[in-house]
């Protein structure tokens, strides 16, 4: 099974060379995706699978399009 996994702005450093097309196993949840590619959890602010919010323990599935996003800062 593969996923797209688009990590955003300070967390672009993290994407994998294959986040087009990258491997999971069955039953991985994003917080196993995550882990895998060194995307601390604490620093995740939002999480997209498929164009809507989800949670960290929502089980993956071929196809899926998971967007991570850091908390930014500004002013």
């Amino acid at each position: 099974m593969n996923i797209t996994l688009l990590c955003y702005a300070t967390f672009s450093e993290k994407a994998p060379e294959n986040s087009e097309n990258y491997p999971i196993n069955d039953g991985e949840t994003v917080s196993d995706v995550l882990e895998r590619v060194g995307i601390p959890i604490e620093e995740v602010k939002i999480v997209f699978i498929n164009g809507v919010s989800s949670a960290f323990d929502k089980v993956l599935a071929d196809g899926d399009r998971v967007g991570v996003f850091p908390a930014v800062g500004g002013g």
